[in-house]
């Protein structure tokens, strides 16, 4: 968020900016006739949808204090596929495999960067530093387009920040031509290095104040949620999409002093989303 991780908030508004600026550029130029999209729907031709996303929530995972931030977002799919819906907490993916509707392919994600522990008067210098992280996702529709199941393993790329796996099920709702309406259940776990990096004191960080206490901060379920968005959908190219996400920090994240004294267990965002899609031909 802007006012925790700057400079992790200007690359991704830096990110943004220039998907926006592709998308703008690309838009500029002559669009095809729709008798010359068909011809060109082959194997080589590409639909590229590009966003960018502003955000209000939690400076930072626990927090009770607000601010604004922001994401890009990503989607490709061959010109002539039906695009699959998806959720706004959906991470980059690429599906590789599809066995009989369960789709397995590769995921990369982004963490924001975490507060000083300065912030909490611990006299630390330990910072968790903005991240990718990577791992793989698989999905399945129970009822095609409609209701899915989807799950996300991720491991941070550098840093020590651990490893997160997060568990959703999402019904979609077309309603009319224009809006799709969508909503869910979350939950999330992760693992002791995540933990006790986002979460945890050490012996020593709490020895520099004697009015905090250790706090060792364990692997499991991390947050529990509910996520819901409305997409509306201006044109063929451009789309817009409204979201609110609610996750209640548990178990040792809950409990922890940088929650429970510090902060709050309830985390809430709401964001917006412009959406901007054109074919690439390779």
């Amino acid at each position: 968020m802007l006012s925790v991780g700057a400079s992790f908030s200007a690359r991704l508004l830096a990110l943004a900016g220039t998907g926006l600026l592709t998308a703008s550029t690309v838009a500029a130029f002559p669009a095809s006739s729709k008798a010359e999209d068909a011809a060109n729907s082959s194997k080589s031709t590409w639909v590229v949808t590009l966003g960018a996303t502003v955000e209000y929530g939690p400076s930072y995972e626990g927090s009770k204090h607000y601010t604004f931030g922001a994401l890009p977002s990503f989607d490709l799919h061959r010109l002539g596929e039906t695009q699959e819906y998806s959720a706004p907490d959906d991470n980059f993916d690429y599906g590789l495999f599809d066995f009989h509707g369960l789709e397995i392919g590769p995921v990369v994600g982004l963490r924001d960067d975490r507060f000083d522990l300065n912030n909490l008067q611990l006299q630390s210098q330990r910072k968790v530093r903005w991240n990718f992280d990577a791992g793989g996702f698989a999905q399945y529709w129970l009822m095609e387009n409609q209701l899915r199941f989807r799950t996300e393993v991720r491991q941070s790329l550098w840093g020590g920040d651990g490893l997160v796996g997060d568990f959703a099920l999402d019904w979609f709702q077309p309603v009319g031509d224009k809006w799709l309406l969508s909503a869910g259940p979350r939950l999330s776990m992760a693992n002791s290095v995540y933990m006790r990096s986002n979460f945890g004191i050490s012996e020593s960080q709490a020895a520099r104040r004697a009015h905090i206490g250790a706090f060792d901060a364990g692997a499991g379920i991390k947050t529990v949620g509910f996520t819901l968005a409305a997409t509306y959908t201006i044109s063929p190219e451009w789309s817009v999409q409204v979201y609110g996400k609610y996750n209640r920090l548990v178990g040792d994240a809950a409990d922890s002093p940088i929650t429970a004294r510090f902060g709050s267990p309830n985390q809430n965002i709401i964001g917006f989303t412009l959406n901007r899609s054109f074919n690439i031909n390779f």
